[in-house]
């Protein structure tokens, strides 16, 4: 069974760092591309940064291109989200996902992924 645990979220004021980690298991996930989704209310699940199975091709969502970061620990079945100078505009709960494809991962949705489910998130709140 699936599992994606994210955590690291929190209250931070603007201009802040937070560092998001999120843990996947029940399946083995070296060789899938993984990447960090946000979603606030009323609108759409955007995938702000993905990183591929290699950990040698990147995806950034232009408005948090040079602020955040994504890596991996292959081993730990672990992907990492390094934000900072937050701005309140980065406000959302943020989503971990996977994908054997690199393309397909970034254009994943909330009701469409190649694994079918999403964790719980972990809400992340940026203060003016």
């Amino acid at each position: 069974q699936v599992q994606l645990v994210e955590s690291g979220g929190g209250l931070v004021r603007a201009g802040g760092s937070l560092r998001l980690s999120c843990v996947a298991s029940g399946r083995t996930f070296s060789a899938y591309a993984m990447g960090w989704f946000r979603q606030t209310p009323g609108k759409e699940r955007e995938c702000v940064a993905a990183v591929g199975w290699s950990g040698d091709r990147t995806y950034y969502l232009d408005s948090v291109k040079g602020r955040f970061t994504i890596s991996r620990d292959k081993a730990k079945n672990t992907v990492y989200l390094e934000m900072n100078n937050l701005k309140p505009e980065d406000t959302a709960v943020y989503y971990c996902n996977a994908d054997r494809y690199f393309s397909a991962l970034i254009t994943s949705t909330s009701t469409h992924s190649e694994l079918g489910y999403w964790g719980q998130g972990t809400q992340v709140t940026v203060s003016s």
